[in-house]
């Protein structure tokens, strides 16, 4: 791997401006990077005030010992400039240095409230930070937080000063894969399928002012059978006579809710209602209708707090067709599933994309190259992101990121015991064989915390029709409790128990993997079958390569071409179409981009396609649109 980072050791003196480290590859929208002002978006889409502040931008760092300086309070002597919210061993940090379990990465800037907050309740919101954050506020500490996925927020109106500078602080601890936190692909030393940590804040910060009396948030489900839509709404505060009121907006394609519509078609009040919804109108891939929300709190008939938001109408569930086999239902009509594994990783960002415009165009990308799904691998991104699949119309499968890993290379480096518990064994597409990680109890209790946050976060998102809870036994643990517990967070989606084996067929889903080339090696007629990955051709394109020279690598060997790519690509197509007539559900090709050595991406590392859209498009939905036969008139044909 080209080396990003930099010792722990190495104490950097500050720079009087900012610039992206180290010299791997960028993707085009890094020069695009405002480091006044990076990521400038309102970051919550399905919720938006218009009072609001961004804190993204250059605040102080320092990386020291467990027990080390700086302090909450006193003075903060910095090892240079952090752009947050890029993680500090990201390029775009401008830091590129390695923190790992025996430091804490420290954080510090100033800000002064805009005029007119006054009065007001502040709420420090922070859309992620890994793994664990401590945050202060003029040396008064307003909270922890572990988990590095979720949002979480910080009344801080009680520690600010009443005029002049506030000062906050943050100091984050990140074990990576020392320890059992979630943390999907990271790993301390980046090899094959396992990539470069990710530590601190890595998604927005920004400031809201709000009444004492405010909305929290709310969940919206609706039942098209009834043409109706449930919205409940959690409010903080709220007094005796005071209205909470909600209203169903006229949508459309593309809808948000910063600039939301003024045609109200239908209104209630209480904190539960139901609205019903005239003409309904369903939300797919071909036909992504978004309604708008406008939700309030009334007080003597003013109104205190709102909020805008969105919501759509749509159904998803299992549907046996005529030929016998269970299927995957969208709005109660089997609809074949097929999209890419999305990491989400990028070479200059690593978890976070430089700009809106790129976290949008891997989506875009994913539509003009014909899929209707993507799996959301190992990984949760920023609620903008689930936004633009909403907006552009593609459904998502949502994995937990993982607790744990069987690589026997990197438990070398690892606390025995927690090297040991992880080598449980992983049969692949077979029924037999399968162990369970031997998982502490207090590990397994803040999985479920987590994966109970994760689900409670983004189950608002229309695009999300399958939760994954596990992935080729990765910590896998308890595997009929997680699913019921998945189950009783979210009713209203389908879940894939295990993706790719250690099946105990407890979900709606049996998820088998095979590369390269598509195979179904087990079946199980209850269920509906799935083939969760296959493909990962790989392609290396020279001057866009992680590791030049090194060893980059994609399943079955790496391709010399781009007619090789497509000749290989057009025969597991035909094979796929194969297993679409006799049972296959759905479909996952590894994968959208390379990601650092992994070479098996149908864009580089850096967004550069490798096969033309039109021909994959083609392809893809052929594949789509296959029909879905009886097997036998199949062969007969």
């Amino acid at each position: 791997m080209a080396v990003l980072l930099t010792a722990v050791s190495a104490q950097s003196a500050p720079k009087p401006s900012w610039a992206p480290a180290g010299s791997n590859i960028k993707t085009r929208w890094a020069a695009q990077v405002d480091p006044q002002n990076p990521l400038p978006e309102y970051p919550r889409p399905q919720m938006v005030r218009p009072a609001w502040q961004s804190l993204n931008g250059l605040w102080n760092y320092a990386i020291r010992p467990l027990a080390g300086t700086p302090e909450a309070k006193g003075k903060f002597v910095p090892d240079g400039k952090i752009l947050v919210p890029f993680a500090v061993e990201s390029s775009l940090s401008g830091v590129g240095r390695f923190v790992g379990r025996e430091n804490h990465l420290w954080y510090e800037r100033t800000f002064t409230l805009p005029k007119g907050w006054n009065g007001k309740r502040i709420l420090l919101h922070f859309g992620a930070v890994d793994w664990k954050a401590e945050v202060w506020i003029n040396g008064n500490k307003v909270g922890d937080h572990t988990g590095g996925y979720v949002p979480f927020q910080f009344d801080i109106t009680e520690s600010l000063t009443k005029k002049g500078p506030q000062t906050l602080r943050v100091k984050v601890f990140d074990a990576t894969d020392q320890a059992w936190q979630p943390r999907g692909k990271q790993i301390a030393e980046p090899q094959g399928i396992w990539y470069t940590p990710v530590t601190g804040i890595w998604q927005s910060v920004w400031l809201e002012a709000v009444d004492a009396t405010h909305i929290d948030a709310y969940q919206a489900v609706s039942d098209i059978a009834s043409s109706t839509i449930k919205v409940s709404v959690d409010a903080e505060n709220l007094q005796d006579g005071d209205v909470v009121r909600v209203r169903l907006l006229e949508g459309g394609q593309g809808y948000s809710a910063e600039k939301p519509s003024s045609k109200v078609l239908s209104e209630a009040e209480g904190e539960e209602v139901t609205l019903n919804v005239p003409g309904l109108k369903t939300w797919s891939p071909d036909s992504p209708y978004l309604y708008g929300l406008h939700i309030s709190i009334l007080r003597g008939g003013r109104e205190i707090d709102a909020v805008n938001g969105y919501t759509a109408c749509r159904t998803v569930g299992k549907i046996k067709t005529d030929d016998g086999y269970n299927r995957i239902a969208l709005n109660g009509e089997a609809l074949f599933q097929f999209g890419p594994l999305d990491q989400g990783w990028w070479p200059d960002g690593l978890y976070t994309a430089p700009t809106d415009e790129a976290l949008r165009f891997d989506i875009e990308r994913t539509r003009a190259w014909g899929f209707n799904m993507i799996r959301k691998h190992i990984k949760v991104e920023p609620a903008r992101w689930y936004y633009w699949c909403d907006a552009l119309g593609i459904m998502v499968w949502q994995d937990m990121p993982c607790i744990a890993d069987h690589n026997k290379k990197a438990n070398e480096n690892r606390d025995k015991a927690i090297a040991k518990a992880q080598m449980n064994k992983w049969p692949n597409d077979s029924f037999l064989g399968g162990t369970d990680c031997i998982v502490p109890a207090w590990a397994k209790k803040n999985y479920y915390k987590e994966w109970g946050e994760i689900i409670a976060c983004l189950k608002g998102f229309p695009c999300i029709v399958v939760w994954v809870p596990f992935n080729e036994a990765w910590g896998q643990f308890d595997t009929p409790e997680v699913v019921a517990f998945t189950r009783e967070q979210d009713p209203t989606r389908l879940i894939n128990e295990a993706s790719g084996g250690n099946f105990h067929l407890s979900g709606d889903i049996q998820d088998i993997h095979h590369y390269p080339e598509p195979k179904m090696n087990a079946f199980e007629g209850k269920l509906i079958n799935v083939l969760g990955e296959y493909g990962g051709i790989g392609y290396p394109m020279e001057g866009h390569l992680w590791n030049p020279g090194g060893n980059n690598w994609g399943y079955g060997g790496a391709k010399t071409s781009v007619d090789a790519v497509k000749e290989q690509y057009a025969a597991f197509a035909d094979r796929l179409a194969v297993f679409i007539t006799t049972g296959c559900a759905a479909a996952v090709y590894t994968q959208t981009t390379d990601v650092e050595i992994e070479v098996n991406g149908l864009m580089t590392y850096d967004r550069i396609e490798k096969i033309d859209a039109p021909w994959l498009k083609k392809v893809n939905e052929k594949i789509i649109q296959t029909p879905l036969f009886d097997a036998k008139k199949f062969r007969k044909r």
